[in-house]
C-alpha cells in the first residue's frame, strides 16, 4: 500500500476557489473503485492550509488515479494560485488502521 500526504497554503482569496476544483475532481475520484484508493482532503484550522491524505492499493493504482484530467487541472489552478514554498509531500509507512483499507484483497 502507498499512502501520501500533501500539504500546501494557498491565500484567503483562493479558498474558495480550491474548494470548488477539489470537488470537481473528488467527483471523478468517485467513479475509480473505493476498493482500490482512498482520498481525503482536510481544510485546517488556519483556514488556508489543505491537507490531502491518499491511499493506494498499489503504484498501478496510484498513476491511474492522479492521471485523471480533472485532477492535473485541480494541480494546475492550485499551483499557478501563488501556493509558493508551502507545498509538502511525504510518503508514509503504513502502520495500522480501524478501517479495512483494502486488508480484504490480500
Amino acid at each position: 500500500m502507498i499512502t501520501v500526504k500533501v500539504s500546501y497554503t494557498v491565500d484567503q482569496a483562493f479558498v474558495e476557489e480550491n474548494q470548488h476544483n477539489i470537488s470537481v475532481f473528488m467527483e471523478d475520484f468517485r467513479k475509480v473503485s473505493s476498493a482500490e484508493f482512498r482520498y481525503d482532503v482536510y481544510l485546517l484550522e488556519d483556514g488556508v492550509t489543505f491537507l490531502h491524505l491518499s491511499h493506494y492499493l498499489n503504484e498501478s493504482v496510484q498513476k491511474q488515479v492522479l492521471a485523471i484530467p480533472s485532477f492535473k487541472v485541480f494541480q494546475e489552478k492550485r499551483d499557478a494560485s501563488g501556493i509558493g514554498n508551502s507545498h509538502k509531500l511525504e510518503v508514509m509507512k503504513f502502520v495500522g488502521t480501524t478501517d479495512d483499507l483494502f486488508f480484504s484483497q490480500r
